[in-house]
C-alpha cells in the first residue's frame, strides 16, 4: 500500500520535474559567454524575475521530491 502510494508520488514528481524543465528559457550565452567572461556571476544582475524564477524553484521542489521518494522506494523495496 505504501510503496503504490509512493510510486504514484514518484510519477507524478518526474512528470512535473520534466514539464518545469521544458518549460524554462535556455541560456542565450550558453558556452562561449562563459569562456569570454562575458556571463554575470551568481551575485550579478542576471537573476531571474517573475515566471522564470518561480519554475526556478518548482524545479528545486518537483527534484527534491523525486530523490526524496526514490530513497524511501529504494530503502522499502
Amino acid at each position: 500500500m505504501v510503496v503504490t502510494i509512493l510510486s504514484i508520488v514518484q510519477v507524478i514528481a518526474c512528470l512535473f520535474l520534466i514539464v518545469t524543465i521544458l518549460l524554462q528559457k535556455a541560456p542565450s550565452q550558453g558556452l562561449s559567454g562563459a569562456v569570454s567572461g562575458q556571463q554575470e556571476t551568481f551575485f550579478g544582475s542576471n537573476k531571474a524575475t517573475g515566471i522564470e524564477a518561480i519554475l526556478a524553484n518548482l524545479t528545486k521542489i518537483f527534484g527534491v521530491i523525486f530523490i526524496v521518494d526514490s530513497l524511501i522506494l529504494v530503502l522499502l523495496g
